[in-house]
């Protein structure tokens, strides 16, 4: 599974710029995002059958970003992110509003 092509196809009808770790573009609203935890969840016969993906979503505004967040929050859950924990920052040195988010995804993995 290609974990970075869903987050950017799943979150491109918000036509807000994503990008995987970065972002060089010029918009003042923008979505990054990383993955900060990758974990064996579930093995059987020294295979691994589920594997843990710990993302981090970034979402980057001048303005009040409450109704793009709450997107974000319903198009990753809808496709089976679990969310973990939510926190309001910001950046001084930019003058960005910072929204990071944290989601959990179980992938099943093809057992040869």
């Amino acid at each position: 599974m290609l974990l970075n092509k869903l987050i950017i196809e799943t979150l491109k009808p918000l036509n807000i710029p994503v990008g995987f770790q970065k972002y060089k573009g010029k918009s003042n609203t923008y979505i990054t995002f990383h993955e900060y935890l990758q974990i064996g969840e579930e093995f059987e016969e020294d295979q691994e059958f589920y594997t843990g993906h710990h993302i981090q979503i970034d979402v980057w505004s001048k303005e009040d970003y409450t109704e793009l967040v709450n997107l974000v929050r319903n198009k990753l859950t809808t496709i089976g992110f679990k969310r973990i924990s939510e926190e309001d920052l910001y950046e001084k040195d930019t003058c960005l509003y910072h929204k990071g988010m944290r989601f959990f995804y179980l992938e099943e993995k093809e057992v040869v």
